[in-house]
């Protein structure tokens, strides 16, 4: 009798557990889109296709229309990172795409680590890891909060768009290696690629689509969204003799495997190899939820040589609109249409080539800080009596050598006052001033905010600058992003399927509010540095 009541009480307990099992979506499919400004959403709205890609994720999910990165500066590590952490630079550490740090005093890459090695390479593109980054991200605490029986796989063509979403404990991360045109990863990971990686790298698919070349989607006339074909302001990826549609990628074949990335066929690329890992991982299907971090580079490549304003920005965009709606497709088979969750943000915006702005009467113009330090070598050895007191500059910083300064007992004050007011004249510049004096500098709380929350010691500099709206530290060609301005920190985002109501909303949301909102949806613990709060709009 005894134990027929154990035997009826665990029965009953094992039903009141499955019972207080939490909800959660059997995949999370995190997609960030590298150089993505917001209004792209709508620019190119009326040419997307259909119901297919972004017109799906407008019409029938949830989008925050006023969501900005709230840290400076605004490049591809640090808007990974954030997304994943809910955190900022002075929390989780990636200042940048490289820093210099103040202790190892040497340049580090975001995601280099000399402790392990590459594999499916023999070159040094696979050593890296998510080392740097100092805190957890959503992706490790859903490992966490499943005993790590959650699966979770990043892929990307950059490394940092692969390795830092993923987190720290992924299953694993896969990029591209531009010098062999093959997906690979590190041993921080595993020890050699699962056969379906090989069988996918043996396709070769990037000679493939070099065969095909890139010409425009649809006829010339019809991109009225964009600039003529041919700009002398912009860059020339594919060989100075190659000035516009259509361009010719077959010489590429066999070489130059790096070259697919600034093509839109760096996206097909992409989204190829996503649905072999849902496909192989089995991600999204078993009743434990799995994660996609998939990171689409491509855009990036296409906005630096060619523009915001370009044939090939909107081409691009056109295209990977499709892509993204096959995607979509195929989760809905794969894994079920109403069983994964989904989010669409950007890591960074993009300013408009400087040359298409003075074409069009825009403030904007270019800036080049390697000049500056040149010119400030002679003046600064005269005043102080020694030279290279400057060790180079990074993210708009200006990094001092302090052991030199330190051992000559020089005045560190002085010095910095000294390279303040050089550059303070110069063109294009806005404001400029030692970062220890920036709670007194006369700023708006937004962009002091901004610049607080890069700021990590360790990782970042002695004396800030801020350059005019539509400037640059560039060359005549091409242009980038890393400012706080709404170019370059105004990006979209979207959350769809599993349990989101379709709707908007106007109020200002942060990128660092992603992941505590995946968290709660989840009802999981949010990543060990997060500074955002839940859209309640959306986890409702």
């Amino acid at each position: 009798m005894a134990l027929v009541l154990i035997v009826s009480q665990a029965i009953a307990q094992s039903k009141k557990g499955s019972a207080n099992v939490p909800n959660r979506p059997k995949l999370v499919v995190g997609v960030v889109i590298d150089q993505m400004r917001w209004d792209y959403l709508y620019r190119y709205y009326d040419r997307y296709a259909g119901d297919g890609g972004f017109r799906r994720l407008l019409d029938k999910g949830f989008s925050c229309e006023n969501t900005f990165i709230p840290y400076t500066p605004t490049y591809t590590a640090c808007g990974h990172t954030c997304i994943y952490t809910g955190s900022v630079p002075s929390i989780h550490g990636i200042t940048g795409n490289n820093w210099y740090d103040n202790e190892l005093k040497r340049s580090v890459y975001c995601t280099e680590d000399k402790s392990v090695k590459s594999v499916g390479t023999t070159t040094d593109a696979g050593v890296m890891s998510p080392k740097n980054m100092l805190a957890t991200t959503i992706t490790d605490e859903l490992r966490l909060a499943t005993n790590f029986r959650s699966k979770v796989v990043g892929v990307a063509i950059k490394d940092r768009g692969a390795i830092l979403p993923a987190g720290h404990s992924a299953n694993s991360a896969f990029w591209y290696d531009s010098k062999t045109g093959d997906f690979i990863t590190s041993t921080h990971y595993m020890n050699d690629l699962p056969q379906w990686v090989k069988d996918f790298n043996a396709q070769k698919l990037t000679d493939k689509y070099y065969a095909q070349g890139w010409n425009l989607l649809y006829p010339a006339d019809s991109y009225t969204q964009s600039t003529s074909d041919v700009k002398d302001y912009e860059a020339k990826p594919f060989g100075a003799d190659q000035k516009g549609f259509p361009y010719d990628l077959k010489r590429f074949i066999g070489k130059s495997y790096g070259t697919i990335s600034s093509t839109p066929y760096g996206n097909t690329l992409t989204a190829e190899m996503a649905k072999a890992a849902v496909k192989n991982e089995q991600l999204g299907a078993d009743a434990i939820t799995d994660f996609l971090a998939v990171s689409f580079s491509s855009p990036d490549y296409i906005g630096h040589a060619f523009g915001p304003n370009s044939m090939e920005a909107e081409d691009g965009y056109l295209r990977l609109d499709k892509e993204l709606g096959d995607l979509f497709r195929f989760l809905d088979e794969t894994v079920g249409k109403n069983d994964y969750l989904l989010f669409l943000s950007a890591d960074h915006g993009v300013v408009h080539v400087p040359g298409f702005s003075k074409e069009n009467r825009l403030p904007g113009g270019t800036i080049d800080d390697a000049v500056w330090m040149k010119a400030l070598e002679q003046p600064l050895q005269a005043a102080f009596g020694a030279s290279k007191i400057i060790t180079g500059t990074w993210n708009n910083q200006v990094f001092l050598n302090h052991s030199l300064i330190d051992s000559l007992k020089l005045n560190e004050e002085d010095i910095k006052n000294f390279i303040v007011k050089y550059i303070s004249k110069q063109e294009g510049v806005a404001r400029v001033f030692p970062v220890d004096e920036l709670m007194e500098v006369p700023l708006p709380a937004k962009v002091r905010d901004m610049i607080a929350s890069g700021y990590y010691p360790r990782r970042c500099g002695d004396i800030q600058y801020i350059l005019q709206p539509g400037w640059i530290d560039g060359g005549p060609t091409g242009t980038t992003h890393g400012l706080w301005n709404p170019y370059d920190s105004h990006i979209p985002l979207v959350f769809y399927g599993w349990g989101i109501k379709p709707g908007k909303t106007n109020r200002e949301t942060y990128m660092t509010d992603i992941a505590p909102t995946i968290a709660a949806m989840l009802r999981i613990q949010m990543p060990s540095g997060t500074v955002g709060h839940a859209i309640t709009e959306v986890a409702h």
